[in-house]
């Protein structure tokens, strides 16, 4: 009897090192023929001025964009880090950062295979944010399942290394830009999320939470500590019980 040979292809949980390769390389180019890459690029030149007129170094902007890698919760970071205690901040980061979970439950199932194994999906978790995920969501698909993790990380270096280019740009800049300017372009980012979230917003909860958002955030700012998180508290419950008390009364 001749001994069965075992399926080579069942012992390799992911593609050889060449396709991984041309799969992040295909992944860092599709970053940069996107629209979000010079959305990016203006909004961290504004957030690299702003760091320096707090007085932050380059090498702490820098690590904050790698480390923190969302726009908003960097933008919360620089500008209540010497006004509010750590645990405050730490607070404020965090709950503007929820909003990636969903992003990142919704992704993982759709690059991961059977046999991938988890820790394969630690930078994958971290790269996600509003502009990876839209494109992942329309790019990834296409691409066969051995090569996405490689392609989904390449496409978020790439943007990631376009907010690290603009905000160092920003940063060595600022003495040179107008303070109008600059908060001009730290103001692209909060706009395309709004254009975004009001073509996005179908169900009545995620309308309303919309609409009290934009009403609440206005009143709060400047009144109290942390308005953007209890923005999004007082928005997003009321959401919660609009949308309870439909689903009661049908």
């Amino acid at each position: 009897m001749t001994r069965e040979q075992p399926d080579a292809s069942a012992s390799q949980p992911f593609a050889p090192p060449g396709a991984t390769s041309s799969a992040f390389a295909a992944g860092y180019k599709a970053a940069w023929r996107s629209i979000f890459a010079y959305v990016l690029f203006g909004t961290y030149i504004g957030i690299g001025a702003l760091a320096h007129d707090f007085g932050f170094s380059a090498a702490w902007m820098l690590a904050s964009t790698l480390l923190i890698w969302a726009a908003p919760a960097q933008v919360i970071l620089i500008s209540t880090l010497s006004t509010a205690s750590l645990i405050e901040v730490a607070v404020a980061i965090g709950l503007s950062s929820v909003r990636f979970l969903p992003m990142v439950i919704s992704l993982l199932p759709m690059l991961k295979e059977s046999s991938t194994r988890q820790r394969r999906l630690v930078i994958p978790a971290h790269l996600t944010a509003i502009s990876v995920w839209v494109e992942s969501m329309r790019l990834v698909p296409a691409q066969p399942r051995e090569r996405r993790i490689a392609f989904f990380n390449g496409l978020g270096f790439g943007f990631m290394s376009s907010a690290a280019l603009a905000g160092m740009t920003g940063f060595y800049l600022a003495a040179q830009l107008p303070p109008l300017f600059a908060g001009a372009l730290l103001f692209m980012t909060p706009l395309s999320l709004l254009m975004s979230l009001s073509r996005n917003s179908r169900v009545l909860a995620e309308r309303v939470a919309f609409i009290l958002g934009l009403t609440v955030g206005p009143l709060l700012a400047g009144r109290v500590s942390l308005d953007l998180m209890w923005t999004g508290i007082i928005a997003g419950t009321a959401a919660f019980v609009v949308h309870r008390i439909r689903e009661a009364w049908q």
